[in-house]
């Protein structure tokens, strides 16, 4: 009892030093898309000074930092970091999902028109997401003068990070080769934007190499300049999220020629962004803080070469089983729901899963405690589906279009849940963690450093840096 005291005198000592403090200009938050934790000391010794290496340097680490849900996926990763929920809470129930019996995908929003672009790829909006990000809470503290901006390659790592308030969100078009955003944000992209696309127009496809990454972090540090970022007292957010990282582990997997490439060449662009940050905002004047969305099994076939259990599931034969209407990322939705009991004997027998889980009796099963909760927490009961196969540790989803020596993610085990979480800048001390953290504590740990209200579905704890 006695230690709970101390921990708790300490965590509102935390946070109420850290409202007495001026906020910072600016806050970025990024993402790497499809990080594991252990890449931090697995390329420790590679990483240049001034990127990864940084971060752990002068900032703060929590090294036991996971996901507390099922599918561990993009969307889910980004929604959550961003609003300190959960996809039960969110809405975001994966990167496609049904709603109102219509599959959707995670930002999709056909009422509005893309600006740059004129095809369906700006079609896009974080209307779907039913809970308030970091970016809206801080507009609310500063009556919507702070400036929240978004970019990735990736649509939903862009826009699900900046917010429903915020002023721009700006994605890749991979059949143009230029950002683009879409009308629910302005009418017409920025002069800066144009100019940009202009002078870095892609006519090949970037995102499944370093290049992809390359962009982004240039179209960052060039918001930063253009939208005056960090220039005045009232706080700014910018999100970015690197996606090739995601690309090429899914085509090559981790440990491979191709994605050791990719992130040491992403540790360079990151240390070219810290250093804009000093130039441009200066030196205790920004938070930073780097995470990731999933993190990676490792490929079935280099696993069982050294006898580790490992394997695929195959989710498009899952899909023509009778009574089946869809299967995503495990989740499946049901034609009829008079099979349902047979549907569960069916795929409850086949290799390399472990169980079949009807959603509507989640608390009746003997699903681990631990697992239960993951489903729980994950299961949205409008968009979720019917049922949803954990499969054994080691075993993922293969589709007709799985890369063969490529892997894919979605677990809710140590190799897809548990990710790097760095902080660095204004108010952070030095030094690393190993205590719990979860992926929904990233936002409730920046606004308790802004002194701001947390997202409206925020479920995480803001844990001191000790």
């Amino acid at each position: 009892m006695k230690k709970l005291g101390i921990i708790v005198l300490s965590l509102l000592s935390f946070v109420a030093g850290t409202r007495a403090q001026q906020r910072p200009k600016l806050v970025v938050g990024i993402v790497v898309d499809q990080m594991r934790w252990d890449y931090l000391p697995y390329y420790k010794e590679r990483f240049g000074s001034d990127g990864f290496n940084r971060l752990q340097r002068e900032g703060f680490s929590f090294d036991n930092t996971q996901i507390g849900y099922v599918p561990t996926v993009t969307a889910c990763g980004h929604s959550c970091l961003y609003t300190g929920s959960i996809p039960a809470l969110t809405g975001i129930a994966g990167n496609n999902f049904y709603v109102d019996g219509k599959r959707t995908y995670c930002t999709e929003d056909k009422t509005v028109q893309g600006i740059g672009s004129h095809n369906s790829a700006g079609q896009m909006s974080p209307r779907n997401l039913e809970v308030s990000t970091i970016g809206d809470e801080l507009k609310i503290a500063t009556n919507y003068q702070s400036k929240v901006i978004g970019i990735s390659l990736k649509d939903r790592g862009a826009i699900l990070p900046a917010g429903h308030a915020a002023d721009a969100a700006y994605w890749y078009d991979a059949k143009n080769g230029i950002f683009i955003s879409s009308t629910y944000y302005q009418n017409a992209l920025p002069e800066w934007v144009k100019k940009f696309n202009a002078t870095h127009h892609q006519t090949k496809d970037i995102r499944c190499s370093s290049m992809g990454n390359t962009l982004v972090a240039d179209m960052a540090i060039e918001a930063l300049g253009k939208e005056n970022l960090g220039k005045d007292d009232i706080t700014d957010l910018l999100t970015v999220s690197f996606s090739s990282t995601d690309y090429v582990g899914h085509r090559y997997g981790p440990f491979s020629a191709q994605l050791d490439s990719v992130y040491l060449s992403l540790d360079h662009d990151l240390g070219r962004l810290l250093t804009a940050l000093d130039e441009k905002v200066g030196k205790g004047n920004y938070i930073v803080f780097l995470s990731a969305d999933h993190a990676a099994p490792i490929n079935y076939k280099k696993q069982n070469a050294h006898g580790i259990p490992a394997g695929v599931w195959d989710e498009d034969k899952a899909k023509q089983y009778p009574g089946v209407k869809d299967v995503i990322e495990n989740r499946i939705y049901l034609s009829d729901s008079t099979r349902k009991d047979e549907i569960i004997r069916h795929f409850q027998q086949e290799k390399g899963v472990a169980w079949v889980i009807d959603f509507s009796h989640v608390n009746e099963t003997t699903l681990p405690d631990y697992l239960k909760k993951k489903v729980i927490q994950g299961y949205h009961p409008q968009r979720s589906g019917d049922l949803i196969v954990i499969l054994k540790p080691g075993y993922y989803e293969s589709s007709a279009d799985s890369y063969e020596d490529g892997i894919n993610h979605g677990a809710p085990y140590s190799y897809d849940s548990h990710i790097p979480l760095l902080w660095m800048g204004r108010g952070i001390p030095q030094g690393r963690s190993i205590q719990h953290v979860s992926i929904s504590d990233v936002a409730p740990i920046v606004c308790a450093l802004l002194g701001i209200q947390a997202p409206t579905g925020c479920v995480g704890e803001p844990h001191p840096f000790q």
